[in-house]
């Protein structure tokens, strides 16, 4: 990718991630491979790539659920993990058993929870309106005394979400959230995510450009090694169909638009990064 000429903007925004020469490998096979990438406020960054590609494994590097093989990352200016308060995570599958009696409300509660603080020492009132929030913000405060279970998979995962926004997070990561969502769902969630990014940077995992490719600002590209794709390297209005990445170091470039075959992502540079 060529380097940007003139004015940089993004020396003027925050850096909230920075990712250098990060490679992983686990039980001898490499999982991702010299990735350099910089996320910046209010970016909305959709991550594609094929399954096993190393999506998720980034997502969690960045965590600090995982220590790189090589390279280093900086999350707000720290160590992964001494920055979870600024993160919020919503993983691909959220595992809550739905026929458990538990009130929205209170899954909501839970993120606050934190090893160190006892029940009791918790500021229930404040919680609750700062849950209740949440809740608004998400466009779900109307089930906030419904049980998890009676919920729409649309009305649960914007749920998870508001429990993820509860620690007013600067960046937001979700793992693949419309996957059982519906295509009225998804418009309706890639919406509110729409006005959530006003304020907070989005990094997401998805497969579906269908949808996402009206709503992110740049694409990144992941099959072990990580391709940064911004908005001017993408022709046409939008992306109108989905893709990912099936061959090592190369998206699909032939995508349909407006009923035509379009090129839509540059063919990749071999040393190409976000930067």
């Amino acid at each position: 990718m060529e380097r940007h000429t003139g004015i940089n903007l993004d020396m003027k925004k925050k850096k909230l991630v920075e990712i250098k020469n990060v490679s992983y490998a686990k039980n001898g096979q490499k999982v991702l491979l010299d990735v350099n990438f910089n996320i910046y406020k209010c970016d909305f960054i959709a991550m594609i790539g094929p399954n096993g590609g190393g999506k998720t494994t980034l997502l969690k590097l960045m965590l600090g659920l995982l220590k790189p093989t090589s390279g280093s990352l900086r999350i707000f200016d720290e160590t992964p993990g001494k920055a979870s308060q600024k993160i919020g995570y919503v993983p691909q599958n959220v595992h809550i058993n739905r026929s458990f009696p538990i009130t929205v409300l209170d899954v909501v509660l839970m993120g606050k929870l934190e090893p160190r603080t006892k029940w009791w020492q918790r500021k229930r009132d404040q919680d609750r309106r700062e849950a209740m929030q949440a809740l608004e913000i998400m466009h779900v405060a109307d089930c906030a005394g419904k049980m998890i279970g009676q919920l729409s998979g649309g009305q649960r995962q914007r749920v998870f979400i508001a429990r993820a926004l509860i620690t007013t997070p600067e960046l937001l990561l979700l793992d693949e959230p419309t996957a059982s969502l519906d295509t009225k769902g998804k418009t309706d969630f890639f919406n509110i995510l729409k006005e959530l990014n006003q304020k907070i940077s989005i990094l997401m995992v998805s497969h579906d450009l269908f949808i996402v490719s009206s709503y992110v600002k740049s694409v990144a590209c992941v099959n072990k090694r990580l391709h940064y794709h911004d908005q001017a390297e993408i022709t046409g209005d939008m992306l109108e169909s989905m893709y990912s990445c099936t061959v090592e170091d190369v998206c699909p470039v032939e995508l349909v638009a407006h009923g035509l075959p379009q090129r839509v992502l540059k063919k990749h540079d071999e040393h190409e990064h976000h930067d």
